[in-house]
């Protein structure tokens, strides 16, 4: 890898693998991706698995489920930050010769110490630069068998400024900034010194990022810049907020993307509501995914927190139910109804989504509805069969079955329309025939149009469930 940026794009997605991919996560990496596809670039993934103790392999497998579930495919990696070790030594070895990093003997307690007398004094606490080499200096004597740390040696005057993509103008002072330690005592390198050592060697052009990172941002600048690096480009998202205005957590519901897989939401649902949580394009609401990635321009990101509403997300994926075909929601559904115990295979399942789709909002509310035609016959309890199946009810159930076992085709056009002259003949209205129709053929009161669920329950069934009620 080379140390200088060319004109393509690369951006990167950098996650701690510490738990699942939560939904601010998700977004970024969205942003990402669609950043690097919008102007044919390339997009990295690149695990950031340096805190040893919080790191799982579950933890890189549920990111990488994630990102799959999403269909925010890598181009390059994933990369792993511990497997890249032996390449920060290297560079703090040459920061350490060129004098742009310092070995500091300071004990946490006497740096914490530092920092409480400029607390004492209202400057801000900070380490104080004892082992700072300065010209003409004299450092202190080395404390026998004492481990260093090594600290970035910043820039002690002057300002360091970008332009973000999102924010805008940004400026630090630098007499702001610490000298922030870059090596631990055991020589583990830090968070911020792996992530300007990534950016440089992987070429990333442009980063975007929450804005609890707008901090980490100009100390990562200024030590690109005394590695001889040209910094990426920086955006900063603001955070996703929950429906009561606070930060987005798990009191709010589900915050992992794939729990929101196994709730049965369609994942390019996800990708549209997610997309239009601080970026919007005119006044689209729905779009495609390949709608996104043409429209999409950093300019347009929000500088305010987004805001989850479950009601929105539910109404996308709606809509995104309502567009999928009948044979691709049956094979989306089919295991969520082995799941439950029914056989996917005993009917037309596409009929069933076809049946079903425009009154559900989630794949599971499809598969329970398709629970009906698949899922072990449970006759009505007492209760419903004596509020509804009473004697009359009993005479039109046995004129229907008489008059439906005679129907040259057993389809819902022609169900419909013996249904139709019942009513005629009979003098009643629908409620009278269609719910004890309903109680008897299906044990619920409440279901999809009854000459479809007839109709798709089939002759032979319809027929042996009515005759066993009467």
């Amino acid at each position: 890898m080379t140390a200088s940026h060319t004109n393509a794009v690369r951006t990167r997605f950098a996650p701690s693998p510490t738990g699942y991919l939560h939904l601010g996560g998700a977004r970024t990496a969205l942003f990402s991706w669609a950043f690097a596809r919008h102007f044919g670039g390339t997009f990295v993934l690149r695990i950031e698995d340096t805190d040893l103790e919080r790191s799982t392999p579950e933890a890189v497998q549920a990111i990488l489920d994630g990102m799959a579930w999403l269909g925010l495919d890598p181009d390059e990696g994933p990369f792993y930050q511990m497997r890249r070790m032996d390449r920060y030594r290297e560079v703090i070895a040459r920061m350490l010769d060129e004098g742009t990093a310092y070995r500091c003997y300071s004990t946490p307690a006497e740096v914490e110490a530092m920092r409480e007398r400029a607390r004492l004094i209202g400057a801000k606490p900070r380490y104080d630069g004892t082992w700072r080499p300065e010209p003409g200096k004299a450092l202190p004597p080395v404390p026998p068998g004492a481990r260093p740390v090594v600290r970035f040696r910043s820039p002690l005057e002057g300002a360091t400024h970008w332009d973000d993509l999102v924010k805008g103008p940004i400026s630090f002072d630098n007499a702001e900034l610490d000298d922030l330690i870059i090596a631990r005592p055991d020589g583990t390198p830090t968070y911020n010194f792996c992530v300007v050592v990534d950016d440089w060697d992987m070429r990333i052009t442009h980063v975007i990022r929450g804005d609890d990172h707008v901090n980490n941002t100009p100390r990562q600048i200024n030590i690109l810049r005394a590695l001889g690096a040209e910094p990426p480009r920086y955006g900063h998202v603001p955070m996703i907020l929950g429906p009561d205005g606070e930060k987005l957590s798990k009191r709010h519901g589900a915050v992992s993307v794939m729990e929101y897989d196994a709730l049965g939401y369609l994942p390019e649902a996800m990708v549209n509501y997610l997309a239009r949580l601080g970026w919007s394009h005119g006044n689209d609401e729905l779009f495609s995914r390949e709608q996104f990635v043409e429209w999409f321009d950093p300019r347009n990101l929000s500088r305010s927190a987004a805001q989850w509403d479950p009601k929105k997300l539910n109404w996308v994926n709606a809509h995104a139910i309502r567009q999928s075909s009948n044979e691709d929601l049956a094979a989306r559904v089919a295991p969520r109804i082995r799941r439950r115990g029914g056989d996917a295979a005993a009917i037309d399942l596409a009929a069933v989504m076809d049946l079903l789709k425009d009154r559900s909002e989630t794949l599971e509310q499809l598969a329970e509805g398709a629970m009906l035609f698949c899922g072990p016959h449970q006759p009505a309890d007492d209760t419903v069969r004596a509020e509804v199946l009473d004697a009359a009810a009993r005479a039109l159930i046995a004129d229907f079955a008489a008059r439906a076992s005679g129907l040259p085709d057993w389809t819902e056009a022609a169900l419909d329309a013996l249904i139709k002259d019942m009513l005629q003949a009979h003098g009643v209205k629908m409620p009278k025939l269609a719910i004890p129709l309903r109680v008897a053929a299906t044990g619920v009161k409440h279901t999809p149009s009854i000459g479809a669920v007839l109709a798709l329950l089939g002759r032979e069934t319809v027929l042996g469930r009515l005759t066993s009620v009467l």
